[in-house]
């Protein structure tokens, strides 16, 4: 301590000034966004090798493997056709309600999993977490990688579906690979604060499949969208009607099915989509960040 003093005595130089010049910051301090996101950069080939990792060891859990991520979204399709399309009488209003069925159940349940799997990103890690450095983001982005490479799976037989019921393709099919990218960005954004909300609450682990229930519901996903305006007005209609995932199952249906009724315009819907987009993507990204500091700790 007096060797420092003399040092700072002799030069004049202010210790926190001498320490910005050697590139020297306090132990544990929370790095800005923009130096934050380029670690996170740098530890791009970890992100993708530990979504690898994910994929095998699911891969080797059971007999069927990754054939799994295509058979939920079919047999729940089949469950809530059977239920809301027979039972319920629900398809009267839709011309192909199997292809308008699957394409909901399909991009809802993409959304679904990585919400499910980034709630443990960080509680799930912690070995991992307290005896590496590393950004935390690389966990629910990692998590959102595998549930994109599943999903890319389950739209091949999505789109399979969609032309044995009829459907033709025709060039709004080249709209389903911006739509996707839009809805795995969402994604990745719900991950990282499903992550941190996971690491600071652990009720909420439970909470989620009750959130995402009514999120299923509220999103058009088993019926006909126009059950809303027919029930609702005003400002619930609204509410309901800027749903993201209402939104992203809507742009879907409209890119691969022909004279499908949607809830708003297409240009509506797309702006709409961009900016729950931004919103979410940037806004879960910041959020996981300040609580960066946090992670593994207790």
């Amino acid at each position: 301590m007096t060797q420092t003093a003399v040092a700072d005595s002799d030069t004049g130089i202010p210790l926190r000034e001498l320490a910005r010049r050697h590139g020297l910051t306090a132990a544990g301090r929370l790095p800005g966004l923009p130096a934050y996101s380029r670690q996170l950069w740098s530890y791009r080939h970890f992100i993708a090798s530990y979504a690898n990792a994910k994929v095998m060891s699911s891969l080797g859990k059971t007999r069927l493997g990754m054939v799994w991520q295509v058979l939920t979204p079919l047999i729940n399709a089949a469950v809530y056709y059977v239920i809301f399309g027979v039972v319920l009488n629900t398809k009267h209003n839709i011309d192909n309600f199997v292809a308008y069925l699957c394409t909901g159940v399909f991009i809802f349940q993409f959304t679904q999993s990585v919400v499910q799997a980034g709630i443990q990103a960080i509680s799930g890690n912690l070995g991992l977490i307290r005896a590496l450095h590393f950004p935390r983001a690389s966990l629910p982005l990692a998590i959102t990688m595998v549930e994109v490479r599943n999903m890319l799976a389950s739209m091949a037989v999505l789109m399979v579906i969609v032309v044995s019921f009829g459907e033709a393709i025709t060039w709004q099919w080249l709209l389903v690979v911006p739509i996707f990218l839009l809805q795995s960005v969402f994604n990745a954004g719900l991950a990282m604060a499903a992550a941190r909300l996971g690491s600071k609450v652990a009720d909420f682990k439970q909470l989620v499949p009750f959130i995402m229930r009514i999120w299923l519901y509220g999103s058009a996903v088993l019926y006909p969208v126009t059950r809303f305006t027919d029930h609702l007005s005003g400002w619930k209609l609204a509410i309901v009607e800027a749903n993201p995932l209402l939104v992203f199952i809507d742009l879907m249906r409209h890119a691969l099915m022909e004279d499908v009724p949607l809830a708003a315009s297409p240009m509506v819907l797309w702006l709409e989509a961009i900016g729950w987009t931004v919103a979410v993507g940037i806004g879960g990204y910041v959020y996981f960040w300040r609580g960066e500091k946090g992670y593994g700790r207790g």
